[in-house]
This record gives C-alpha cells, structure tokens and sequence, in this order.
C-alpha cells in the first residue's frame, strides 16, 4: 500500500550547482597602415552569515555529539522542523566530506526570509555554525609579462578593451589568424604561437629577398631610399610591421617577459605580401585566398587554415571586383576578414579595401578613447579598437614585438606604433577569442556579436566610428557556448534505479568540441518509473557541477520522457558528462533506459 506523499519524509537529494565560470600609395598598391596593470582580486569566500545576506543555500554544522551530525535522516527532519517555524522552505540537500549538511532555502529567498533561517540555526544548541553557501568564481590572473603595465590597451577602465575579462573564459586556443602583411622576423615573445606561412611576393624588385614566390615568410626589412617610392617621399627605415601586429594578437603570455597578446592561446600564420614600398592587390587576392583554405596555382595547399585574417594595410580607390571575390571567397570558407579603415583622416569610402563588402573595418582610438587624429571615420566603419596617438607620449602609443634593425634584422625588442594598423589586430585577436569560445559562429555572427557587445567611444568621433569600442570579455561573454548545432552524443546503455535512496549515474564522454557548451544544451532523458513523483534527476558537468533537471514531487503518474533545457554556458563542452538520478522514497523502482545531450 502506498504511504501517502505529504507524509513521506524526503531522502538525500543531490547536490544544486557548486560553481560557475565567469566567468580589448597608388591604388594599385596596398601599404601598412601605420601612423598600470590592476591588481589581481582573488575573491576570499565568507566564513559567517551575516544578517540580511542574500544565499540560496546555507551550510550547517552540527555539534558533533548532534544525532543530525551524523544522520541524514535526522538532518532531513531538522530542516523541516525549522521549515515549520519559519514559513520558509528548507529542504535538506546533502552531507559535505567535513560532515556538515547542506540545506535548500527554495526559490529566490528573500534577504529577510535567510536571515529567520539562519536565526532558527543560530538559536539551536546542536548547531556549531551556520553558513551561506556562496558562489565562487574564478579571477583572472594579472600575467607576469614585464611589460604588461604599458599596455593599457588592454584593461585600462577608461579606453581599454576590456581583454583580461575575457581570458577566464578562452585564450584563443584551437584558432589560427593569418597576418597577411610584411612577414615575420623572429621574436622570443612571439615564436611559440607562429606557424607555417608563405611569401606571396612575386615582384623581386618588392621582395627584397632576392627571390619570388616561396614557403618562407620571414620579413628581409621594407626600408627604402627618399625618393625611391615615388618622388618627395622620403626615406623610410625597415617598420617589422607584421611582426609588431602579430604581437598584438598572440604574443606569448604569462612567460615572464614583454607583453600579453590578446589571443594568445591563438596560432599565427605570417603571410608575406608587403616589401619595398608596399604590395600589390594581385599578391593580396593570392594571400586571402590561401590563407582561408582556398587554392591558388603553383603554391601548395594550406596546412594551417586560418578562420581570422588580419589585413592590417590598404590603398586608395573603390574596392575592386577581384579583391571583392577574394574577399567573399574566405568568407563563405568561414574566415572572418578584418582590415585597417586607415590614416588619412578621410572616409574610409575612399580606402580599400576597408571599403570593401564582408569585412569588418576598423577606426583607431587614443588612450582617451576619442577617434585618432589620424583614423579614417564614416558609415562603412564596424568598430572601433584602441590604436593609440602618440603626439603628447609616446606610452600612448601601442606596444608590441618588433626588432632593432633599420635595414635587416637586428636585435628583438618591443617599441610603441600608432595606426589603424595596430586597432585592426585588437579586433582580429577578439575574432579569434569569440570562435574558439563558440566554434560554430560563423564571421556574420562574429560581426554582429562584436558591434552588439561594443560600448559607447568614452571619447568622441567626428564623421561615425561604427558601433563603438570594441568589447573583448562582455563580447565572448555573449557568444560562448553559442547555440545548439544539432550534434548529439547519447547513452543507450540502462542503469536500474534502487529503491534505497543511493543515486546512480550514467556517463557520457563529449569529444571533438570547441569553447563551451551552448546556453540552451538539451539533455534528453529517459526513464521507465512508477512513481516519478519519487525521483530526483541532476545533469553533472565535467568539472563536477551540477545542474537540476527534476526535484522530487507529489506526482504518481508514469515514467519521465522529456527534454530538458540547461544553460550550460559556463561548462567547457568536451569532457564526461553524467545523468543522476535518485528514487528518494520507498516501494517504487525503475530503470534509466538512455540519455543524451544535444549541442
């Protein structure tokens, strides 16, 4: 005979959620466009409740010659009889390994309604403390590179872009940028993240390095004479431009040297196409199209496809059909194309080929987060990223990797650059940031993502600098996990459920993904019961968190056939993942047939 649901005293249920993640020339010719660190805050978890805190459950500690120290049962009905004298919900969840319980205060408890809980405990003579079961959440390091301080860019409140925020959730890893400019001369601080590349340069008299064509992009130095690139040009030294935006986008962090690349978890591929007084379009088209996986006569297939281009360069004129079908062309492989709205202080409808469509143009901003003096502005302008103005200080500038010499390579070091040039790789490292938190995002999304999540310039913009700051951690924030792609990994293996009260789990192992899972993962159960009514169901992520699907309840109908939705964003996708289920009452069995969860 079936004992009545309100007289059944409830069992160990499982654990709710224990953490969460938190979790910046002619027109034929392309040339560069170039014209303190806070303190670390490690939360320290409170030790004691205070009157009025806000907690959804509460820690309690019994005397240990309490029968509820040691008694689930006896805590279970403690916890009632104290749900009794207050009006309140409190359902005994769990004991801890230090022995203590936890408890449940229900749905959205109010200030007022923990502190009569916590008053109820208080006043208990079997109870040693009471405590709230706080959240925590991870922080993100201050990295240890020396140079860090300088680099304001990076995480100062005013003009920064917010970039440390967004390293608890992803670093870049599993995405490649293509760096399509002067090739790459070594650096210490950068050499860990570079991968193979190429020389696109097919004009010798451009290449300086004695040759065409080849699978060797290092960077020979672009200096030239006054007068050599067109007359009352003067001369210029070797710039190591690729290097410099490489840098910014993944320079080896945390290594105790230099600086912080935004992606640093990131690859960079330099792809060569800028020498002696620029490069041509022609070079260029060759280089978008390789770089994003397409293929180009006589150079051989790319083993490192890049999913960002950074084409940190333009030129005068309209956007070009041939450019234009380069640039389609990675895009419909899946490669977000981001380019310099370049320094002439002029609009950019006038500079390819940031005018060109399926790009996303970027306006350079000073330490006070005003538009440059020097950045080209107007409606074909995405977003705008720190570039740095250094009229006043040159610590106003952009920091990066580079080298000493004024011809050919010399000695590595670090020096300070100003340019869209160095606004573009800001938001080609966030690129990278947004598809490794969420593979699936393709570069309309990534567009979208970044000008939804920018934040008003702190400064000004004369002539429109597109939707505004970019914003590296509210931007990955929003897109990490992403949404469901339809991929499924499931259990058909069945798992008895016991009528004592002990849970049973069911494991299964997600592979291949990349970032986190989505914000709407749906876990599919199914389950032949009795008495569901007896069960309490729980998804475990990877990392041991746990997130309810079902609480016991006064429901004797049959079985539980559902999908549920979990906002599961702040779990990292691949892992074991499990099912837990519980039959907290007696006389009713049941089986746990398969599961599965759909990304």
């Amino acid at each position: 005979m079936r004992i009545s649901p309100e007289l059944r005293r409830k069992l160990i249920s499982v654990a709710a959620v224990s953490a969460a993640l938190l979790t910046a020339a002619p027109a034929s010719v392309a040339v560069a466009q170039e014209a303190a660190p806070r303190p670390a805050a490690v939360p320290t978890a409170q030790t004691e409740a205070a009157p009025g805190i806000q907690a959804e459950r509460l820690i309690v500690g019994y005397k240990s010659g309490a029968t509820e120290a040691k008694s689930n049962k006896a805590a279970a009905a403690d916890a009632e009889s104290k749900a009794e004298k207050t009006g309140e919900d409190i359902d005994f969840q769990r004991r801890l390994g230090t022995g203590a319980a936890l408890v449940e205060l229900g749905t959205h408890p109010t200030r007022a309604s923990v502190a009569d809980v916590v008053a109820q405990y208080k006043a208990d003579p079997q109870v040693a403390y009471v405590v709230p079961d706080r959240l925590n959440k991870p922080t993100a390091v201050t990295p240890n590179d020396t140079e860090y301080s300088k680099q304001w860019d990076l995480f100062e409140s005013t003009a920064g872009m917010n970039v440390p925020g967004a390293w608890d959730t992803t670093t870049g890893s599993g995405v490649t940028v293509a760096v399509i400019d002067t090739g790459y001369v070594a650096h210490s601080d950068l050499a860990a993240n570079i991968v193979g590349g190429y020389d696109f340069i097919s004009d010798t008299a451009v290449s300086v390095d004695g040759n065409g064509r080849d699978s060797n992009p290092a960077d020979p130095g672009d200096w030239y004479n006054a007068n050599e690139c067109g007359a009352g040009i003067p001369a210029s030294t070797s710039s190591w431009h690729g290097t410099h935006v490489a840098g910014t986008i993944a320079a080896a962090t945390n290594n105790g040297k230099g600086i912080a690349g935004i992606a640093h978890g990131a690859k960079i591929s330099p792809v060569r196409v800028l020498g002696k007084c620029g490069g041509y379009d022609s070079d260029i088209i060759d280089a978008i199209t390789w770089a994003s996986g397409g293929s180009v006569s006589g150079v051989p297939a790319n083993t490192n496809v890049a999913k960002v281009i950074n084409m940190s360069l333009g030129g005068g004129g309209a956007c070009s059909s041939a450019t234009q079908s380069a640039i389609n062309g990675a895009v419909n492989r899946g490669t977000s194309v981001v380019v310099a709205a370049g320094n002439e202080n002029q609009n950019v409808s006038g500079a390819s080929p940031a005018n060109c469509n399926n790009v996303i143009a970027v306006a350079a901003t000073n330490r006070a987060g005003s538009r440059a003096s020097y950045s080209n502005y107007g409606s074909l302008v995405d977003i705008a990223a720190p570039g740095g103005e250094t009229r006043t200080s040159t610590a106003n500038g952009i920091l990066s990797t580079l080298n000493s010499g004024t011809k050919t390579p010399s000695s590595e070091n670090y020096d300070f650059y100003q340019g869209t040039s160095m606004a573009t790789p800001h938001v080609a490292g966030l690129a990278a940031l947004m598809k490794s938190a969420n593979s699936a995002l393709t570069p309309a999304q990534i567009e979208s993502a970044m000008k939804a999540n920018a934040r008003a310039l702190p400064g000004t913009c004369s002539g429109g600098c597109g939707a505004g700051l970019a914003d590296a951690a509210k931007t990955v924030q929003a897109v990490k996990g992403g949404t469901s792609t339809g991929t499924t990994f499931s259990s058909t293996t069945a798992v008895a459920i016991p009528d004592d009260g002990a849970a049973i789990e069911s494991p299964i192992s997600v592979t291949g993904r990349s970032g986190n899972a989505p914000s709407a993962l749906q876990v599919g159960v199914d389950i032949t019961h009795t008495y569901r009514g007896d069960l309490v169901i729980d998804l475990v992520a990877p990392d041991g968190s746990t997130y309810r699907l079902k609480s016991a309840a006064s429901d004797s109908a049959d079985n539980v056939n559902t999908t549920y939705t979990v906002n599961a964003s702040g779990e990292a996708a691949n892992g074991t993942w499990k099912l837990r289920v519980q039959d907290t009452a007696a006389q009713d069995t049941g089986t746990l047939n398969g599961w599965k969860l759909t990304f």
